[in-house]
């Protein structure tokens, strides 16, 4: 399913009305009926009392629409209308003189007007809220009066469905605006935007329902839409006849004294999650320990540092290596030694096959990005933000504000595939297609996940996924990994170890049972 900007959902709402003659008014109508279809599903319409809260743009146009579809169906409404009606236009406007034909009371709120004390009062009272305030059109933040209205709606305890995105939230970014309504139920129209999917939107969505309101597909499903949801290729089934070099062959190149875990998880997630055969070229005197815990993982013992990283000397040795195997994982763990990041930059420059770098690998080329952009084979770099800001040049809170964007401009310039690993992680292609992953939870957020990320990733280009769909389907399932671990042990307290227990239930889950996933994606988004 795409994803769209607040600014692509508005072209395409003029797009609808201007080339495919779809009446504003129609657009409006079919927003409202969509949100009751989503109510009456769910609660008994003519047993239960609507409170609904319409501000004076397009949003309270739709909810509007909403109250009067709930009255015709028998149902108990009010309607507030926190500051001045006047301020309706165009549609909104026709729809309030509609409301206003009908019995349903229809109650100003004003500062300093007796409306705020009646909407307190009818929020006791009523068991059910529609929200329909501000929308994805907020551009400030919310004060003032229209705060204290969240406020009450949030300390109400009653169930709350927002319309097209929770009032206060950004519809780009998921931030809060100062303050914002904690939806039970959100019903987007036309698609979701940044803002439905990205935290803390997302979380306050509650459940999430969208509605094309009769767009037509070759507006919602446009090439010009180029963020989609993460929902990868079918998995094949593993050859029966397969052996362990029909699963993969990748060389992790990662580890220092002071990093033991980051490349013990890089390379046996790998085999934990399909993978065949697993080699991990370390300092050798890290390989004891690691082998106590990895014995199936193949160890190339590395010639060290006086700090124990992998020497320059190693290079041709290692070029070797990377020319005997299918694919290339480096920077786990290899620490900041000046000599190891030197190699680190060779090898890139070097390597000819598809290379994955990750932690300290980016660390050591965030200097010499000419290496990357150069590079004729394919690049897949797994930042977190802050290897994402070292890498772009844009402060963290930049990243947040813009993710899309800049992740956009950074695969672009790489000529790299990036996964900005976050809550609900970015996939970026060169070509400008991005994706949005659902899959994982805060539990994972925890030393050693990333390095499990890597080996997933490295993993699924073993198991039949072209490159790209890879990279895609091993961030798919390594947040399935967390989720179920997540289910059996909670989130509090996780660990990468947990994450990696669980890789192989993760892809026979997804294996066995795609179709259900594909539908479904985690019950996280419903369409209607």
């Amino acid at each position: 399913m795409k994803v769209s900007s607040v600014v692509q959902m508005r072209h395409m709402d003029k797009t609808a009305v201007e080339r495919y003659l779809i009446p504003e008014e129609i657009l409006m109508e079919n927003a409202g009926l969509a949100a009751c279809s989503v109510i009456r599903k769910h609660i008994d319409i003519y047993h239960h009392r609507f409170l609904i809260i319409c501000g004076s743009g397009n949003n309270g146009g739709d909810g509007l629409v909403v109250a009067r579809k709930i009255n015709s169906m028998g149902g108990s409404v009010k309607v507030f209308i926190p500051g001045n009606r006047e301020k309706y236009k165009g549609v909104s406007a026709t729809q309030l003189q509609r409301l206003l034909k009908t019995s349903v009371p229809v109650i100003d709120v004003t500062p300093d007007g007796p409306g705020l004390n009646a909407l307190k009062e009818e929020l006791n009272k009523a068991d059910v809220i529609v929200d329909a305030l501000f929308g994805t059109g907020l551009t400030r933040t919310v004060e003032g009066y229209y705060s204290e209205i969240i406020q009450l709606i949030n300390e109400s305890k009653n169930l709350v469905v927002s319309l097209d995105i929770p009032s206060g939230v950004n519809g780009d970014t998921g931030r809060i605006m100062g303050n914002a309504v904690k939806a039970d139920f959100t019903v987007t129209f036309g698609l979701p935007k940044y803002g439905n999917l990205f935290y803390p939107g997302f979380d306050l969505c509650g459940k999430l329902f969208v509605t094309h309101i009769s767009f037509p597909p070759e507006l919602y499903e446009s090439h010009d839409l180029t963020v989609d949801i993460n929902i990868p290729g079918e998995c094949k089934k593993r050859d029966p006849l397969g052996h362990k070099g029909s699963f993969g062959d990748v060389l992790f190149i990662a580890g220092a004294s002071q990093y033991l875990g980051a490349p013990f998880f890089s390379a046996y997630s790998f085999l934990k999650a399909g993978g065949g055969y697993s080699r991990l070229a370390t300092p050798q005197s890290l390989v004891p320990s690691i082998a106590s815990g990895g014995k199936e993982i193949v160890f190339i013992p590395l010639q060290e540092t006086e700090s124990k990283s992998i020497a320059f000397d190693n290079r041709e040795r290692l070029l070797e290596m990377a020319d005997k195997v299918d694919m290339v994982v480096m920077g786990p763990g290899l620490s900041l030694d000046p000599e190891t990041q030197k190699l680190v930059c060779f090898l890139t420059e070097k390597i000819g096959k598809p290379l994955l770098l990750d932690g300290d690998g980016l660390t050591a080329l965030a200097y010499h990005k000419d290496i990357i952009m150069n590079r004729k084979h394919p690049t897949i770099l797994t930042p977190h933000p802050g290897e994402m800001a070292t890498l772009t040049g844009k402060s963290i809170a930049d990243i947040s504000e813009n993710s899309i964007k800049v992740l956009c401009e950074a695969a672009k310039s790489y000529h790299a595939t990036i996964v900005l690993k976050q809550a609900h992680s970015l996939i970026g292609f060169p070509d400008g297609r991005v994706f949005i992953n659902l899959s994982g939870n805060s539990g994972m957020a925890t030393a050693g996940s990333g390095d499990v990320l890597t080996g997933t990733i490295a993993a699924m280009t073993g198991l039949g996924f072209s490159l790209d769909e890879a990279v895609l389907a091993g961030v798919f399932i390594h947040g399935i990994s967390g989720d179920k671990a997540a289910e059996i042990i909670g989130e509090d307290g996780m660990t990468a170890g947990d994450i990696l227990d669980f890789l192989p239930s993760a892809l026979s889950y997804y294996r066995e049972n795609y179709t259900v996933v594909k539908e479904s994606y985690y019950n996280k988004i419903f369409s209607i």
